[in-house]
């Protein structure tokens, strides 16, 4: 079976799908295209410095240049773009049509068949599977014709909740090649919260495995799959491969996915999709109501995605790429599978843990695949930073070139320790800012001049077509060189997405009328004198502490620049006199040799000097770990509740990584609400 095979190869001849590409004119010149091929035939423009100048002020014919040069397609679009961010109107390549999966797999397969497109990084070390671009496309091939035979159509929507492993990959490109849209839903939803997104996006197929595998453990994704289905009536088939031996119960609606797929052609048609038609929904909480399900389309953003992929993490033809993000999330969509894929690069699939098994999982693959850029969470890092640097020097990392940090701002210690100890001090750290609503990195240290200053722990520069502004609570664009307001992007891009499921409304109301003809972020921002961007967190994550506005992250920054603390989470909390008071959970280092009383001042000390003195931890409470999603992202949600003492309302808490971490934080908090408090 794909999914166990470990050493044989895991497919074998192709013939290749037809495809038409359209030629387009092009006065590029060949020397500047040499460089910078998107820049060659725009006057003035020698570099990338001055690309990102160009795109801003030539936004339609830089797009248009970017469209024809980086995407195959059958039928060339009218028009470059069609939007209105005050109506919540996005449209880009208006007309044209293409396959993404033609893009990601078949022009490859046509000049590089045996190049390696995936390495399958298994949970037990040393046990990869590497998966060339014949190989996948035949495997995505055998899956859209059985996807077809078994009923599904165009414009119809597949959920996949599956873990890392190439028949994942395959199963979205497959939709894509088919023309349905595909649903991924991270395999740690609970049943109920897998139900729900799978009831939302009124999706009939289901595609999964037997079990998971991660950090040396096995999950039964295929019981919550029935779980979940037995209160989704319009479900009429799941799709079920093999991670493991394990076998599992099969009922008339499931179908074993890997027989299946044998009987099936080697070649799958592709069908012609137009440019905005969507090529996949992704769920993401909101701060209150029921998770959205934002929509993406497929020309714009596999666009976005390939650009945002080559020149942001400064990508070479026969570079491994190695992003550390789960499928289920909106960075393993962008940067694990479609824009490595459609750059005809080799991406690295990660089933494990970065700590199994032991911490220097991550190092050891990077040596072991020759890994050149790496990218992964903040919350990772400062997780291996507390077992030291033994674990980054046991291993090579000399074939690294680039690290990457996304998820949440990073601190400025782990920044530190990152490009010191990981990189040897030699390899530029991009700290990318961007969400699931903008499809691809907005900000980042180096999109346009790979020379460019870095500032450890900031997002710094736009990338090309992005323009950042300040607003402040008024709506009124701050236009000071240095300022701090809310971060909204002043023009729509192509990678953007275009509405949330069955709730246009909802997408208006969140993005597009807060600060009317702007798209707000929800995040808020910095900007320095350079002009340079620092993100400070949600503004739903913003503490007012007498009437003085402060970030969660920069307290943070501060907080975890202490030599005995490892991480933590600050949230605001409800206080009598000051309106919101600031709670800190800090986690310390093993070696830690400090009590509460001197830690307390310590942070005093540093906050008062580094912030306000208004800005100091009421209440630290120490804790052996922090609530985390499997991404890594910390739930400040419900450490919040646990403070405000709403245990009624923690919501679903499967998605955690260890959700036994939030007991332990609700009878720490329950120990320190009975103590004296401490001057």
């Amino acid at each position: 079976m794909w999914l166990r095979c470990t050493s044989r190869r895991l497919l074998t001849s192709l013939r290749a799908p037809r495809q038409t590409r359209v030629n387009h004119a092009s006065s590029w010149s060949s020397s500047v295209a040499a460089a910078v091929p998107e820049a060659a035939g725009f006057a003035g423009v020698t570099d990338r410095a001055t690309l990102q100048d160009f795109s801003l002020a030539h936004g339609d014919r830089f797009w248009d240049a970017m469209a024809r040069n980086r995407l195959t397609w059958t039928s060339a679009y009218s028009a470059v773009q069609d939007c209105d961010l005050r109506r919540g109107k996005v449209k880009w390549f208006v007309g044209g049509k293409l396959n993404v999966s033609v893009n990601c797999l078949d022009r490859h397969v046509l000049t590089c068949p045996d190049k390696v497109a995936l390495i399958w990084e298994r949970d037990e070390p040393g046990s990869q599977v590497k998966v060339t671009y014949r190989e996948l496309l035949e495997m995505t091939c055998r899956l859209g014709n059985l996807l077809r035979r078994r009923g599904v159509k165009k414009g119809d929507c597949v959920t996949i909740y599956m873990p890392p492993c190439p028949l994942a990959v395959a199963s979205m490109l497959a939709c894509a090649r088919i023309g349905a849209a595909h649903n991924v839903v991270f395999a740690g939803f609970s049943s109920d919260a897998l139900a729900e997104r799978i009831r939302d996006a009124d999706s009939s197929t289901v595609i999964t495995v037997n079990q998971g595998v991660r950090g040396g453990k096995t999950t039964d994704l295929k019981k919550t799959v029935d779980a979940a289905v037995d209160t989704c009536p319009n479900v009429r088939q799941v799709f079920v491969a093999m991670r493991t031996e394990t076998p599992v119960a099969m009922s008339n609606r499931d179908v074993a996915m890997e027989e299946e797929m044998m009987q099936e052609d080697v070649v799958c048609e592709p069908a012609v999709m137009d440019s905005e038609d969507v090529l996949f929904m992704l769920y993401t909480s909101g701060s209150t109501g029921k998770p959205k399900g934002l929509v993406h389309t497929q020309a714009g953003y596999l666009l976005y995605a390939s650009l945002t992929h080559k020149y942001v993490f400064d990508y070479h033809d026969g570079d491994v790429f190695g992003c550390v993000a789960d499928i289920g999330w909106i960075t393993g969509h962008s940067y694990c599978v479609y824009g490595p894929l459609a750059n005809g690069g080799t991406t690295v699939v990660f089933e494990s843990t970065p700590i199994y098994p032991n911490p220097g999982r991550y190092w050891e693959m990077v040596e072991r695949l020759q890994i050149n850029q790496f990218y992964g969470a903040p919350t990772a890092i400062r997780l291996l930073l507390k077992y030291g640097d033994q674990w980054v020097h046991k291993y090579d990392r000399s074939s690294l070139k680039t690290l990457g940090s996304v998820g949440e701002p990073i601190n400025t210690e782990a920044w530190e320790w990152y490009h010191r100890v990981v990189g040897d001090g030699r390899c530029p750290i991009v700290d990318t800012w961007w969400q699931t609503e903008t499809g691809g990195i907005c900000i980042a240290p180096r999109p346009s001049d790979p020379d460019a200053e870095i500032v450890p722990g900031m997002a710094m520069r736009p990338f090309f077509g992005i323009k950042p502004v300040l607003l402040d609570n008024e709506g009124k664009e701050l236009t000071s060189k240095s300022a701090s307001g809310a971060l909204c992007l002043a023009r729509p891009w192509p990678g953007m997405a275009r509405s949330i499921h069955n709730d246009h409304q909802r997408f208006i109301e969140t993005y597009c009328q807060p600060f009317p003809g702007y798209f707000f972020t929800g995040d808020g921002a910095n900007r320095t004198e350079e002009g340079h961007y620092q993100i400070t967190g949600r503004l739903d994550d913003v503490i007012n502490v007498s009437g003085h506005r402060i970030g969660t992250a920069e307290i943070e920054d501060v907080v975890n620049h202490c030599s005995a603390v490892a991480e933590s989470a600050v949230i605001g909390y409800t206080h009598d006199i000051k309106g919101e008071g600031v709670y800190a959970f800090v986690v310390l280092k093993k070696d830690a040799d400090i009590t509460v009383a001197e830690l307390r001042q310590q942070l005093k000390d540093r906050v008062s000097k580094s912030i306000a003195k208004y800005a100091c931890p009421d209440v630290i409470q120490v804790a052996q770990r922090l609530p985390k999603t499997r991404s890594g992202k910390i739930m400040r949600r419900v450490l919040r509740k646990v403070v405000e003492k709403d245990l009624n309302s923690l919501g679903d808490l499967s998605t955690l990584d260890d959700p036994g971490a939030v007991q332990e934080i609700i009878q720490g908090h329950q120990a320190l609400c009975n103590k004296p408090p401490v001057s």
